[in-house]
């Protein structure tokens, strides 16, 4: 069954009382993401400012204002295809508060907002502007660093972990607090046509390496150099080539890494 099409050439007026907006412009009105829409502004100008407004609230996180896991999957997906058709290298890091519980437990949770916003401002003022950052659940974060050549890498993360593990949070005028991050790393395999999942699973397994090791470090899965012919190109991206998606990882074994409850109970 074909989806009805919508007549984008059909000018129609618009009466914004018949409309109920009351919902969105109070989503608009709380929200610390997007200004409410300007009333003076013709009708249909109005209209579309508020589903510009909340099409951006639906792709933010409201505590930090980073990009969501919604929006971060789609930008994920795009790149790892990017990656297989350019050649051009991407990186993924993922980075986790070292033991967020015990704030969360001793100073209660509005002290963990304040950490994972004071985190926030750090990671994004160590990336670029063209890096995507994403809150991905919890006290967990992504960034997807597209161009991004092995050693450049391993420079950005590790400028994000000596920041914040240099960094006073102030919590109130008599408490300031000191964290620190454990993130893992992974290149998308190039001329390799592969995953978002399992892209990100690389990454965990770098991450679960890093907690395993005892926190507050970077470990990348750094990417192993291929040579790719034309004719192998032509064969890979091919429709009716029926290759599956495949990953290429010269990372330690998965089974040398402890289970990831272990991990979490660990002191």
């Amino acid at each position: 069954m074909t989806e009805p099409q919508l007549n984008t050439n059909c000018r129609t007026s618009v009466d914004l009382s018949e409309l109920r907006l009351g919902d969105a412009l109070a989503l608009l009105e709380h929200g610390d993401i997007v200004h409410k829409p300007n009333a003076g502004v013709g009708p249909l100008a109005y209209v579309q400012n508020i589903l510009d407004g909340l099409c951006a609230i639906s792709l933010r996180d409201p505590l930090t204002g980073l990009f969501n896991r919604r929006h971060f999957n789609s930008v994920l997906t795009r790149e790892i295809e990017h990656v297989a058709r350019s050649g051009n290298s991407a990186l993924l890091l993922m980075l986790d508060i070292d033991h967020f519980k015990r704030i969360n437990d001793q100073y209660g949770h509005l002290a963990g907002d304040q950490v994972l916003q004071a985190v926030t401002h750090c990671i994004t003022s160590c990336v670029r502007p063209r890096d995507t950052v994403a809150r991905y659940g919890g006290e967990e974060f992504a960034v997807i660093l597209p161009d991004c050549k092995v050693d450049f890498g391993d420079v950005v993360a590790e400028r994000i972990r000596k920041s914040l593990a240099e960094l006073s949070i102030q919590i109130s005028p008599a408490l300031q607090l000191q964290v620190t991050l454990s993130i893992g790393g992974a290149f998308a395999p190039v001329w390799v046509r592969s995953t978002a999942d399992l892209w990100i699973e690389s990454a965990d397994i770098q991450l679960y390496r890093a907690k395993a090791e005892g926190r507050n470090r970077v470990c990348i899965n750094h990417p192993q150099i291929l040579s790719v012919s034309a004719e192998e190109k032509t064969m890979l991206f091919h429709p009716t080539s029926g290759l599956s998606p495949a990953w290429l990882d010269n990372s330690i074994e998965t089974e040398s890494i402890p289970p990831i409850e272990e991990i979490k109970d660990a002191p």
